[in-house]
């Protein structure tokens, strides 16, 4: 039998449309950005598995609307240049949902691309208000504020550890030195004397000067602001050079690897974070899910970001398409059952609720709950 052009034109389609390739274009891509180079790439991991899990157990239920889900992640290191590289990636790949970014002053920037060109993002990491505050409508979080955050430390700091003489040193970068002035704001307006507030470089190592005006200050307490390794050489430093104060900071230290970079001295540091979901009795079989596969639950990213995946993939159902502007919307409507709880979104993008939580860390890199 002789084929007709038309006919051999039919039967390459119809086989392109049966093939993986075919298949893989027909997904519905979602960008998980983070950072998976870089100094703080063990939080990149945890919204990296988070996300991966999310996207694994929804296409082994069918996936979304008849489609499977695509995991298409990307490295920003978690700086802002390469997160604005990294957005306009995303877009001119025409991928429309997006898990991340993690650091603030990283998703700020990528958060107007995305907003700019019709792209749904959900930081599962960044807590600093401003991202949220600027009329986005395709901008979401499922993590908790620095306005909700840096209250909870001040006032823990307020009523249980009743400092004489405080410090408050922060990373001179938009989430460190954002928390650090939330809780300022809080210890002083409970009556802490704040005799020291103070920035140091990102990526400085030394900080024997920082040391030697704390002990002239006669400070017995220290809140920092950034991430953990920074604060871990402070720490580090601290106990070789006798500054016996307590220290505390935010989830952005809350990582195994502070107790690899400062050892003993890492014992007793307070810690807020998200609630431990991993402990919850409804996540069990997903917590057994994660371990199954080697993988740790209990980083304060990892539900977040697994949450962030199932309410895009709920609300694409419930739209009935991935059409990223309807999409959107009715995440603003909606009301979503994650392993962080029910949750729902309030007309800026923030969640209507989150709880944040004061962990005492320990030097083998556990946590248990502050007394």
């Amino acid at each position: 039998m002789i084929l007709s052009t038309r006919s051999l034109k039919t039967m390459l389609l119809g086989a392109l449309a049966l093939s993986p390739l075919a298949q893989a274009e027909d997904a519905i891509k979602i960008a998980v950005v983070g950072p998976i180079t870089g100094p703080v790439a063990q939080y990149g991991e945890m919204q990296m598995i988070g996300a991966k899990m999310a996207i694994e157990q929804i296409n082994a239920q069918g996936g979304v609307i008849g489609k499977q889900l695509e995991y298409m992640p990307m490295d920003d290191v978690c700086e802002p240049k390469q997160a604005v590289a990294v957005a306009n990636q995303v877009v001119n790949d025409g991928i429309k949902f997006v898990v991340g970014h993690l650091c603030s002053g990283s998703t700020q920037p990528a958060s107007d691309i995305y907003d700019d060109e019709g792209v749904v993002m959900i930081t599962p990491a960044s807590t600093n208000p401003s991202i949220t505050q600027r009329g986005l409508k395709m901008v979401f979080r499922t993590i908790g504020t620095d306005d909700q955050q840096g209250p909870v430390a001040g006032k823990y700091i307020a009523e249980h550890i009743k400092p004489k003489q405080m410090a408050i040193i922060h990373d001179k970068q938009q989430y460190g030195q954002g928390i650090a002035e939330e809780v300022k704001k809080t210890v002083e307006a409970a009556g802490v004397n704040v005799v020291l507030f103070e920035g140091v470089n990102k990526g400085q190592t030394d900080f024997s000067a920082l040391i030697t005006k704390l002990k002239q200050a006669n400070v017995d307490f220290v809140y920092y602001g950034g991430y953990h390794p920074e604060l871990g050489l402070i720490l580090r430093q601290s106990k070789e050079q006798g500054f016996d104060a307590g220290f505390m900071g935010p989830e952005g230290v809350g990582n195994k690897a502070i107790s690899e970079i400062a050892g003993p001295a890492s014992e007793g540091l307070l810690v807020t974070l998200p609630a431990d979901f991993s402990t919850n009795p409804a996540n069990a079989d997903l917590v057994k899910a994660f371990k199954d596969k080697g993988e740790d639950p209990s980083g304060p990213f990892v539900m977040p970001s697994y949450a962030a995946v199932q309410v895009i993939a709920d609300a694409i159902k419930e739209v009935g398409a991935p059409d990223a502007e309807k999409v959107a919307e009715a995440m603003h409507k909606g009301t979503y059952e994650t392993p962080i709880g029910k949750i729902s979104f309030k007309e800026n993008g923030d969640l209507s609720e989150f709880e944040f939580v004061v962990f005492t860390w320990h030097a083998d890199g556990s946590k248990t709950p502050a007394q």
